[in-house]
């Protein structure tokens, strides 16, 4: 079995586990398995960027959190239908990505990163102080649900469609000739216009598409936590997102996943029992760096061929060592040929 279809039969045993989640964990954990899609949807965006083309966007948040307004605003304050209120708040995460891309994509590096951040500060602080229409501190509470995902499981169930479908493209995005082109970017930016790429263009189609995976993001945390603030817009949500791309392993798409499951499972789980769960999330973090700098999807292998490097050398070093200590005769024992030896 190659790797690629050990790839896939991996995701199929991860879907059909998913699938099983309410038959035997209470609502409580159901809801936190949905939390976990929802974020990992968010990394995963993050990670188009930051693993494929290896920009370091430091606003996604923003992104985020301006469909999660979009819609607690038009459906507690307008009371407009779910049909139109959801892909409102999908389109508006294109637009802002769209207008936050023409901005950052044109920088690389540290100036990429200060662009992105500058841009998440500029939403959070209209979430302050646009009082009418964020409700500021007191955000806007009160969101709705279609009448058939009013339960756990039935939202549970709508998240992990969407979320295999939106998981299923971007796989396909990555393995096009697009995203080949997106890590050629990220491998040797200055190379690709001499082989005839428009790197401006495609960084912002890969700004826009991450984008517009995020707003569905923030569309359905807010169906989700049915309250909206400014805490979904700061930077410490943004950095959050970075940090579930580097935990998993940048460049996998899986991983991103894998990092939020992690860090969900540390701040609703580890909570309960201490009041430094911080500490245990950073002490985590320092020990993925040096043990795992891929991360925990190509971690485990990495350690496994190191180990066995190491075996190898090892035995190669005991084989040498064994063969030194072979039997040889000393040379006062050797009989040297004389004259009369000589026919």
């Amino acid at each position: 079995m190659n790797v690629r279809w050990l790839s896939w039969v991996s995701i199929g045993l991860l879907l059909f586990i998913g699938i099983l989640i309410p038959y035997f964990l209470p609502p409580v954990y159901v809801n936190l398995a949905s939390e976990i899609l929802i974020f990992g949807l968010l990394a995963m965006s993050i990670d188009l960027l930051l693993g494929y083309t290896g920009l370091v966007p430091l606003g996604h948040a923003a992104i985020f959190g301006v469909a999660a307004y979009v819609v607690a605003y038009l459906n507690v304050r307008l009371g407009l239908p779910h049909t139109i209120v959801i892909p409102a708040g999908v389109i508006s995460a294109l637009l802002i990505s769209g207008v936050f891309g023409l901005l950052a994509v044109r920088t690389t590096g540290l100036h990429f990163m200060l662009i992105t951040l500058a841009e998440g500060m500029l939403v959070w602080g209209l979430a302050y102080r646009w009082t009418s229409v964020t409700g500021s501190e007191n955000g806007i509470s009160g969101i709705t649900r279609p009448d058939f995902l009013i339960l756990s499981w039935q939202f549970y169930y709508a998240v992990l469609a969407i979320f295999t479908l939106c998981a299923l493209i971007l796989f396909r995005i990555a393995q096009s000739p697009f995203g080949l082109s997106l890590r050629g970017i990220r491998d040797n930016e200055s190379r690709m216009p001499m082989l005839g790429y428009n790197v401006t263009l495609h960084k912002f189609l890969a700004f826009l598409i991450s984008g517009g995976f995020a707003g569905i993001a923030g569309t359905l945390y807010a169906l989700y936590n049915r309250f909206v603030s400014p805490a979904m817009v700061e930077f410490a949500r943004s950095a959050e997102g970075v940090l579930m791309v580097i935990l998993g392993g940048s460049g996998t798409l899986l991983g991103a996943v894998a990092g939020s499951a992690l860090i969900i499972l540390i701040r609703n789980v580890v909570s309960l029992y201490t009041d430094r769960w911080l500490i245990v999330m950073g002490a985590l973090f320092v020990l993925v760096i040096l043990f795992m700098p891929d991360g925990l999807i190509r971690g485990p292998g990495r350690i496994i061929a190191s180990l066995q490097r190491a075996g190898g050398s090892w035995a190669r070093y005991a084989i040498r060592l064994s063969g030194s200590r072979s039997p040889s005769i000393p040379t006062s024992e050797v009989p040297v040929p004389t004259n009369r030896d000589i026919p």
